[in-house]
């Protein structure tokens, strides 16, 4: 037996939305923190899915937010419900927040804190940056998603990584090598993709196209969304600053997911 899911609340989402929600078998999660590869995830798992570039509907209609408080409930169960084709969801809830069930796949993202939180940082007011950091590195609940909070989504996935139905997917690995992702991908969702499809479905999901089509992919500030895709900003800070964050998460995250996470990937 699985413990109660703990739940999670904000202004915006309640992780509650979850318990009511009627799974079938091969449901795909996507659990993520703001801002590490979300709307990519769901494009992707849309391609394999679909197999091909054009979606047959706006990407936040086919993978809605579940926890988001701004459409009832009802409403989104009825929507998921009448989806004919494998279903893929979006929330930020950790794994420990959601109801496990074997014959559901959660897929979780990781990126580098650092350039997570100048990501964010690029869609809120223009302030000291360094002053930013500070906050972020020293208050428990700073916004705008507190450190501790993000190290607990990626360390209780860790814990859970060699379960069957559970993929710790890092964000530096699709940007490096993104057609070897998609395939590991597909081979871990148990989806058959010809070998003629691959080169069209990659292209689509190539950080440049999906950038073309913002619109269609994401309701809000689509173009903030996709400034940058490619890893690094963290290079913004000083030595003494990511020293600093380095002393951080030191005490928030085990050390063999810390070397996993901070790990520079070379190009596929």
């Amino acid at each position: 037996m699985s413990p109660p899911p703990v739940r999670y609340r904000s202004p915006e989402e309640d992780s509650a939305r979850w318990l009511s929600f009627p799974f079938r078998p091969g449901d795909i999660v996507i659990s993520t923190r703001r801002r590490t590869g979300t709307t990519w995830l769901q494009m992707i798992c849309a391609l394999l899915i679909f197999q091909r570039p054009e979606l047959p509907a706006p990407l936040w209609h086919l993978s809605p937010w579940l926890d988001h408080l701004v459409t009832p409930p009802g409403r989104l169960y009825a929507q998921l419900a009448a989806q004919p084709h494998r279903r893929f969801i979006k929330t930020h809830t950790p794994l420990d927040g959601l109801p496990y069930y074997p014959y559901v796949t959660y897929v979780v993202s990781a990126r580098h804190p650092l350039d997570m939180f100048v990501s964010l940082r690029h869609r809120a007011e223009p302030e000291p940056l360094s002053d930013d950091l500070t906050r972020w590195l020293d208050e428990d609940s700073a916004p705008p998603e507190p450190l501790p909070a993000v190290m607990w989504h990626l360390t209780d996935a860790w814990t859970r990584r060699f379960w069957p139905n559970v993929l710790l997917v890092h964000y530096d690995d699709l940007v490096v090598g993104l057609e070897a992702q998609m395939r590991y991908l597909a081979w871990r969702l148990g989806i058959p993709v010809p070998e003629a499809l691959w080169p069209g479905l990659v292209e689509a999901a190539g950080f440049d196209r999906m950038r073309d089509r913002a619109a269609h992919l994401v309701q809000d500030t689509p173009a903030a969304l996709f400034r940058r895709g490619r890893p690094g900003a963290r290079e913004v800070f000083t030595a003494e600053e990511r020293a600093r964050y380095q002393a951080r998460v030191a005490g928030l995250a085990p050390p063999d997911l810390l070397e996993w996470l901070h790990a520079p990937r070379l190009p596929k």
